[in-house]
């Protein structure tokens, strides 16, 4: 979504576990982001939802994160 600043909203619902969990999955969100949003060509609005797996890591959130944004023409 085009924006004025690149800005961010996650949502990790209650499908994820418990709060300890969810925190962790929006750290791991943000961080991916933080990695990904000074390749960005413009300021967009990004709004994560990530989708319940076994295992949330790092690098799996930033090669779907940049495969998203390169599909949205972002990267």
């Amino acid at each position: 979504m085009p924006a004025k600043q690149t800005s961010l909203g996650v949502c990790v619902s209650k499908k994820h576990g418990k709060s300890v969990r969810r925190n962790r999955i929006k750290r791991l969100l943000r961080e991916a982001f933080r990695h990904t949003c000074a390749q960005l060509k413009r300021p967009c609005a990004v709004v994560l939802i990530p989708k319940p797996c076994e295992e949330h890591t790092l690098r799996a959130f930033e090669s779907s994160l940049r495969g998203a944004l390169r599909r949205e023409g972002l990267l």
